[in-house]
């Protein structure tokens, strides 16, 4: 496995597997990964000749008052799991080296960035679309997977890559879960003790959601006011958002039909977790 610190690098070992005819799987990553990261990985690993992982916690998605400093990072670790399930090169980059001084150029979008995260989290999807074209254009892949659980995240560079017409197909992998049902998330070790088990009540009520719905009901407002009342149960939660949208726009939807996204976001202490189901 080779690990590159440079753009140069990965375009040259990338370019002389293109030609050689081979196919490129890419799953870009912040690091600290776990189990959600490996099967995005093994999936790419199942479908493409090669397997480009990318390390990289990117300034630009992080609001002023955001956990950019004190995000985790373990590169010994990834770099291991990396290597376990057969990743072949890994893109690891400084902030200096992807942003050049003066850097000015961005990728923003109207209506799918609008709600959900980008409610109170304004700048980071311009941030997050950015370095992901920027990436795309470094690493030139057939593929790239992306997580359900950032369930918006995947509708919006979804978009991108169709609007912008990038040849890169995106795969979209369901949300892995510990064994109690929280989503797998780097931002779990966040949690003390008591907060890891008061973040039950994420999957316990979008769980309640899903039955809800299972069994009939098509009232988004329903939905989300059990969904709601349930998270409310829990003393350490707060909740920053609980919507039903369309998973293709990503607007609010008054009625449950096809393809609707029930996504939560809410602070357990000072740790924000998303999570999500989507219908289909």
């Amino acid at each position: 496995m080779d690990i590159c610190y440079t753009i140069k690098d990965v375009r040259e070992r990338v370019n002389a597997w293109k030609r050689e005819g081979l196919t490129v799987g890419f799953v870009p990553t912040m690091g600290y990964l776990h189990e959600g990261h490996k099967s995005l990985m093994e999936s790419a690993r199942a479908n493409n000749d090669k397997v480009v992982v990318s390390v990289f916690v990117n300034p630009m998605q992080f609001g002023p008052n955001e956990d950019l400093e004190s995000y985790p990072r373990d590169f010994e670790k990834d770099s291991a799991l990396c290597e376990s399930v057969g990743v072949d090169l890994i893109f690891h980059p400084e902030p200096e080296e992807m942003y050049a001084d003066g850097f000015c150029s961005y990728v923003d979008m109207n209506g799918l960035t609008g709600e959900l995260c980008g409610k109170s989290r304004p700048i980071h999807f311009r941030g997050v679309q950015t370095v992901v074209l920027k990436l795309f254009n470094i690493v030139k892949p057939d593929r790239a997977y992306f997580g359900q659980k950032d369930a918006q995240q995947l509708a919006v560079i979804k978009r991108m890559v169709k609007d912008l017409n990038v040849d890169t197909e995106i795969v979209g992998c369901p949300i892995v879960r510990e064994a109690d049902g929280l989503a797998k998330s780097s931002r779990n070790t966040y949690l003390n003790p008591d907060e890891r088990k008061a973040a039950l009540i994420l999957s316990r009520s979008l769980k309640l959601g899903r039955e809800l719905i299972e069994n009939g009901e098509t009232d988004s407002n329903a939905v989300i006011k059990a969904i709601t009342d349930s998270i409310n149960t829990e003393p350490l939660a707060k909740i920053d958002y609980v919507d039903v949208v369309d998973f293709d726009t990503i607007t609010p939807v008054d009625r449950i039909g096809k393809s609707v996204l029930v996504a939560i976001a809410v602070y357990i202490g000072k740790t924000r977790l998303i999570d999500n189901f989507i219908i289909e």
